[in-house]
């Protein structure tokens, strides 16, 4: 694939980046403001504020009250989100071409002049809080936090995005004020446009706009992400088991990023991958498996996720820990180039979006401080082979495993004998 042009990157004199991605055959365009603030910016006090601030920039501003802020956008067909993780928030909206100065009149007014007003602040804390029970009654998504927060026990990293009930209901209006001015700062905001548009006209459009925000003043160091790994259980009464097993992977920056994508795919990335084919074809042991990868600045987390019945647990985890440890001595070329073909397919694919690719380039950004061509990742991906794949895998295995599960366990081995399969 041959990308004509590259986006343009401008950092203004107060640190502010802005790019575009210009795409001249579509008709909508995608803008967005991507700070490099997340739940490891809080402290365990504040755990949660990040994404209850989210919330609270949208309950209005000296120029809008929340319902302008909605009906505005939605009167000329737009579309405005927004989303937290650990390591960065983002705002975002998608509308035609005509309306982006609409777009980020709105962003730029959300992020700078939103009131926090304390009576919307204790309805959309309650709004947050049942966020939470509803994520803690939905076991295949919780078990994800359960998962982080064992890996990295006691950490900024392990704790959940959406924060601790307890927490979340004594976060005061000034606490969240504070957030905001020592953590939304022009250094941390990459604002990303993708569509029909010129990059001069949105340079001095979101000079104009986001004139208002804080400087850094230094902010400390985040803490180190430190992999320690171990075991969770909670009986619960559900029809299922729900457990993640996972290691320690590696950072985006590392020579191994690729290799680890590879490794993903190729163990749980599809219906053809060895664990979709070993444990729900073959033996029909679960409905859902899947493996993922997360990478953050300083390391990262592969795991295998499944949903499984209370009696096939016991049958079910010896075969899963059998597949990682057959891949030190398998043949896997042909499963490599399956799993590169995967990657680069969905790569590609997600070009063709005008939201996917303002992400993308937000994310290139903040995460490696460059926009990273097509082709250079394409030809990393396309440098993955066995071999490579081989010795990730042998470097993985010899960690201490991570081990989730929630749901009806008396059949569930113990920590200590689950770990002995990988020795």
């Amino acid at each position: 694939m041959t990308i004509k042009k590259k986006p343009e990157i401008t950092v203004l004199d107060n640190n502010v980046t802005i790019a575009t991605d210009k795409i001249e055959y579509v008709e909508s365009v995608s803008v967005g403001t991507w700070f490099g603030v997340g739940t490891r910016h809080e402290t365990e006090a504040q755990n949660g504020i990040a994404h209850l601030l989210e919330h609270m920039f949208f309950k209005g501003t000296s120029r809008r009250s929340s319902k302008d802020i909605a009906e505005q956008i939605e009167f000329v067909g737009g579309h405005l989100n927004a989303y937290t993780s650990r390591e960065q928030t983002a705002f975002f909206a998608r509308t035609l071409l005509d309306d982006v100065f609409l777009a980020v009149d709105i962003l730029s007014d959300i992020i700078q002049n939103s009131l926090f007003d304390e009576k919307e602040l204790e309805r959309e804390r309650s709004v947050v809080l049942q966020e939470i029970g509803q994520a803690i009654d939905t076991p295949d998504d919780i078990i994800f936090d359960h998962f982080q927060r064992c890996a990295y026990p006691n950490q900024a990293i392990g704790r959940p995005v959406l924060g601790q009930p307890e927490v979340v209901s004594g976060l005061k209006r000034q606490e969240i004020k504070n957030f905001v001015s020592n953590q939304y700062t022009n250094e941390r905001l990459v604002f990303s446009v993708a569509g029909n548009v010129e990059h001069k006209q949105m340079v001095e459009l979101v000079e104009k706009k986001f004139a208002s925000l804080p400087n850094d003043d230094l902010q400390p160091a985040i803490e180190p992400a430190n992999y320690v790994g171990g075991d969770f259980r909670e009986l619960k009464q559900l029809e299922q088991i729900h457990i993640i097993i996972g290691f320690p992977s590696v950072s985006y920056d590392h020579e191994d990023f690729y290799a680890y994508q590879v490794l993903s795919m190729l163990l749980g990335g599809g219906m053809s991958s060895r664990l979709f084919q070993e444990v729900r074809e073959k033996r029909g042991l679960a409905y859902s498996i899947q493996s993922f990868t997360t990478s953050h600045q300083d390391g990262g987390l592969m795991g295998i996720y499944a949903g499984t019945g209370e009696y096939f647990i016991e049958e079910m985890l010896p075969v899963i820990c059998d597949e990682l440890n057959k891949l030190m001595s398998d043949d896997l070329e042909q499963e490599v180039i399956r799993a590169k073909t995967q990657l680069k397919s969905a790569l590609l694919m997600s070009r063709e979006g005008t939201a996917n690719r303002c992400e993308q380039l937000a994310q290139q950004l903040i995460i490696h401080k460059r926009f990273k061509p097509i082709a250079e990742i394409l030809e990393k991906l396309e440098k993955v082979d066995s071999l490579a794949v081989r010795k990730i895998a042998s470097a993985m295995l010899s960690n201490r495993p991570t081990l989730a599960a929630l749901g009806p366990i008396s059949r569930l081995e113990t920590y200590s004998s689950f770990e002995k399969r990988f020795v």
